[in-house]
This record gives C-alpha cells, structure tokens and sequence, in this order.
C-alpha cells in the first residue's frame, strides 16, 4: 500500500482515528468500473472495526461490486482554514482516513439488523422507540422494488492524515493581514 508522502501529517494515534470514524458523517465509496472510477457518497458505520453501508440491491454499485469488490472508503471533515501571512502558507485544519478493502454483501440477517440499528443509532439516536426488527430489513422494498443490501468493508491497511487547527490562526470573517503581520 501506499505510506503517507507528507509524513508529518500522517496520523498513527489508533484511538483517534477511531474515534474519528466512529463520529464522521460521510464516507466516500471508490469503485474500478472497468477502466473508469466511481465513487458513491454513503452514510456509513464503523463498528467492530468495520465499516458498514447500506443500499439498493440493484444498480450500478451493486453491478460494479459483482465485477469487482476491492474498493478504497475515504471519510474526510474539513475544520477551518489556517491563516499566514505567507500566501503560500495559507492551510487548511482537516483530518481523512482511507481504508482499502473489499466489500463484502451480508447474507446474515442478525449482522445485517445489527449494523442497521448501528446507524439509526448513530445519524437518529433516540428517534425511535423500539429496536429495528430484522422483519423490516428481510421485507423492506424501495419505490423501485429492490430489497436493501448491507455491506461491510472490513480493511487490509487504514491510512490517515491530519493537520490540527491551530487556534490563533483559525480564519474567522472579518480577520485581516494587518492583525498577523507579527508571524512573518
């Protein structure tokens, strides 16, 4: 696999990365269509040291997935720009994680409703009053009739890279050159 080029912003901190998928809101799926890529924007769980998405059971992803399963998920937050008085210098505060794999399509039911109840949990925590039945994900149909596929990628190599906010030179609105003429 791939190291990090820029070392100093690769980040090895194992509880930080996952705390970092665990809270995250968006992943992005890369896919190899034949010779094209393609890649799909999910809401995704890290669980159990794994990530899981859910979607059609038809379609392209699903068509791409038969042909070939090995995929990339990045998950990027972006959290400020950082200020210089050196254009160059000019950052910005962000941390992403990369996870390289292949996809797998459960076909355990209990694994599937877990995961899923893992995500409620997540993007509508305390919403709903009863756990979800695996009956809904087994009788669940779309407005186009196709069932509901689980997945999960569960990584060969995680690579991440961070560069922290640094405070006092956080951009905000109104900030201007003159206040940071000092840093030069």
């Amino acid at each position: 696999m791939f190291p990090v080029r820029l070392q100093k912003r690769a980040c090895t901190d194992e509880s930080k990365i996952n705390e970092f998928l665990v809270q995250a809101r968006t992943g992005f799926l890369g896919l190899t269509d034949g010779d094209l890529p393609y890649v799909v924007p999910l809401n995704f769980v890290w669980w159990k040291d794994t990530i899981y998405f859910h979607g059609a059971s038809e379609g392209r992803k699903m068509d791409i997935l038969e042909q070939n399963a090995r995929c990339c998920f990045t998950i990027s937050e972006e959290y400020g720009s950082i200020t210089s008085p050196i254009p160059a210098h000019t950052d910005t505060a962000y941390m992403s994680v990369m996870l390289f794999g292949s996809v797998e399509l459960i076909s355990d039911l209990n694994e599937a409703t877990a995961a899923m109840q893992h995500m409620l949990d997540k993007y509508v925590p305390g919403y709903y009053d009863t756990p979800l039945a695996r009956s809904h994900l087994d009788k669940y149909r779309s407005s186009l009739g196709s069932r509901t596929a689980v997945m999960r990628l569960k990584p060969d190599t995680i690579t991440a890279k961070e560069n922290e906010r640094q405070e006092d030179q956080m951009y905000a609105p109104g900030r201007r050159i003159s206040q940071d003429k000092d840093r030069e």
